[in-house]
């Protein structure tokens, strides 16, 4: 899995439709993401989910009042319940992920009759075979070798709203059209994986499929991309409490050991650092991208609550013991840079998850969410130091967040 600031190809992201995320304070939430798409659209193609014509139309109009508007954006009406794309979402990868490639099979998709069929990759095709799932159909395959190979693997991990809401059918169906739609033919599917690798009529081996749906134990993995962050070079970050806990308990049949096999298995993360609890307001409960985030290979940046009587300051304190604690997949100690947290946002009553961790990194910018508090300064002074060849764009969250989501949570990105 490549690092969030390799080259992207494109920035997914879902128009806002589901007022239930921001009740009573949904009006400004679209020019938010007008904002986001203004400063994205500079510096890569968007990729933008609607959940039909109606809603492309009223996007297009405030795009268009906010000068949003760009070639570089590509409309997909796919309905969806909600918009956070990080955790609903694919993971796309490189080749060079994982067992596969380690192996010397390159991004080709194993097959029952693959002489390494034992591999976790393998029961995981013949899982999903047993289970009538639908794959992308291979399509515009690059021609290697005498064979067709993909040169882009993504991950479609099983999605259930965190174990905590019951609207999420429609969103756990958003990766694989994603999937196919980056392929250059999103409504090409066919019903199940065939036994054995179909030929071309040139008679060259054609790859059956490029999305992957990780298993553990022969169950299905549930997992967010908001609950974990990379280095690109073999080192994970994840919390204890987002994937180990019992509350909102995502996979009951996993343990420690297994979701590390899980990570280098099908991510190519042969190194796992696991962080305690999450911040205070956090409906994912403990996703790791609120706390600690890689800004380069070496270096994480980590968020700490100074006010020791505040509700995050002993979680973030033993997280940040951690981190010190720690090594990287070479044995080496990681370099950290601590940013504390903004002064509390709180609306009616209730304390928000705001974080500047919560920042995503593009092509050639950093979306960095503020909140109108005095540590915004310092949250955006030390982005502009962590990535001086890229622009620090703040985007003003004090409502976003409402919806107990930023910038890292509504994005995806595709690697170039």
């Amino acid at each position: 899995m490549p690092a969030e600031w390799a080259p992207h190809a494109a920035t997914w992201l879902a128009w806002p439709h589901y007022h239930g995320d921001w009740p009573a304070k949904f009006e400004p939430i679209p020019w938010v993401y007008a904002e986001i798409i203004r400063n994205l659209a500079r510096h890569e193609r968007v990729e933008l989910i609607v959940n039909g014509p109606a809603q492309v139309r009223q996007a297009r109009k405030i795009l268009e009042r906010a000068d949003a508007v760009s070639d570089n954006i590509r409309f997909h009406h796919w309905p969806t319940n909600r918009v956070w794309l990080r955790d609903s979402g694919c993971i796309f990868l490189k080749r060079g992920a994982g067992a596969l490639a380690r192996e010397g099979l390159g991004a080709s998709i194993l097959h029952p009759d693959s002489p390494h069929s034992g591999h976790e990759f393998t029961r995981a095709l013949e899982q999903q075979k047993r289970e009538g799932h639908e794959f992308t159909s291979a399509v515009e395959p690059q021609k290697k070798g005498g064979t067709f190979a993909p040169e882009v693997l993504a991950l479609k991990f099983r999605f259930n709203a965190w174990a905590k809401y019951s609207n999420w059918r429609l969103d756990d169906k958003i990766g694989s059209l994603m999937i196919h739609a980056a392929l250059g033919n999103p409504k090409v599917k066919v019903p199940s994986l065939p036994s054995k690798k179909r030929r071309t009529r040139a008679g060259h081996a054609q790859s059956l499929s490029r999305e992957i749906h990780p298993t553990s134990r022969g169950n299905r993995i549930v997992l967010e991309g908001g609950s974990i962050d990379v280095n690109g070079v073999g080192t994970i970050l994840t919390t204890e409490e987002c994937l180990l806990g019992k509350e909102q308990e995502r996979n009951p049949h996993m343990s420690r050991v297994h979701y590390e096999k899980a990570f280098a298995d099908y991510l190519g993360a042969q190194h796992t650092i696991w962080l305690g609890r999450g911040i205070f307001g956090d409906d994912t409960h403990g996703h790791v991208d609120d706390l600690t985030r890689f800004v380069a290979k070496d270096t994480v940046i980590t968020m700490v609550e100074p006010n020791a009587k505040d509700v995050n300051h002993a979680p973030l304190r033993a997280n940040l013991r951690r981190l010190q604690a720690s090594r990287d997949q070479n044995g080496r100690q990681l370099n950290i840079v601590e940013l504390p947290m903004p002064q509390p946002v709180v609306f009616e009553g209730r304390r928000l998850p705001a974080s500047y961790a919560n920042f995503y990194v593009a092509n050639g910018v950093v979306l960095a969410p503020v909140f109108n508090r005095p540590n915004d300064r310092v949250a955006l002074n030390t982005l502009a130091e962590l990535f001086p060849s890229r622009q620090i764009v703040p985007i003003y969250s004090g409502d976003f967040i409402w919806g107990l989501g930023a910038m890292h949570c509504m994005t995806q990105q595709q690697p170039a």
